[in-house]
């Protein structure tokens, strides 16, 4: 498997998980979403913040469109619920299109971009583009720790599960 079959794997495996993730949430109480439960950005409500920042306004604009914004890892991007769960999910989903665009040779370059405090980065691209989806399936793991603390069940997200239903149901 080529370089970007196997990140397009990866981006799709993340928006089907980002959407389970986001259905299981869904069952939450107002005040169960936005309760401190002792995760690193305090609640489901922040994790998913963080997930937006990260991913959705950090990390894509530096792949996609070589920008490099200043914002803060917790800041809330978006207080309302539903908004949050949307913008989450159109970020997730973002990446396959991006991804099946870009040139084979991209895979073996080098991403450069700012860091918020202004430190220049450089980092190989395939293993940069790697961190992505692992911080999201990071954080993942946390709100559906979280869930199940809240007594909700948690969505079954492994990569193993999405694969075994794709090989039946593809696409």
């Amino acid at each position: 498997m080529d370089a970007r079959a196997h990140f397009l794997t990866l981006a799709r495996y993340h928006a089907w998980a980002t959407r389970r993730l986001l259905e299981a949430v869904s069952a939450l109480d107002e005040e169960a979403y936005r309760r401190d439960v002792g995760l690193f950005f305090k609640s489901v409500h922040g994790t998913l913040n963080h997930l937006l920042v990260g991913e959705g306004l950090l990390w894509f604009p530096r792949f996609a469109r070589g920008e490099s914004p200043a914002l803060a890892l917790d800041m809330e991007a978006e207080p309302d619920r539903a908004r949050l769960a949307q913008a989450v999910l159109d970020g997730a989903l973002a990446w396959d299109g991006a991804i099946a665009h870009w040139a084979a040779e991209r895979f073996d370059g080098r991403l450069r971009y700012t860091r918020s405090n202004g430190e220049a980065v450089d980092l190989p691209f395939a293993p940069a583009l790697a961190h992505v989806f692992n911080h999201a399936t990071h954080h993942r793991g946390q709100i559906t720790a979280a869930l199940t603390l809240l007594g909700q069940p948690g969505p079954e997200l492994d990569l193993v599960r999405y694969l075994q239903l794709q090989a039946v149901q593809p696409g």
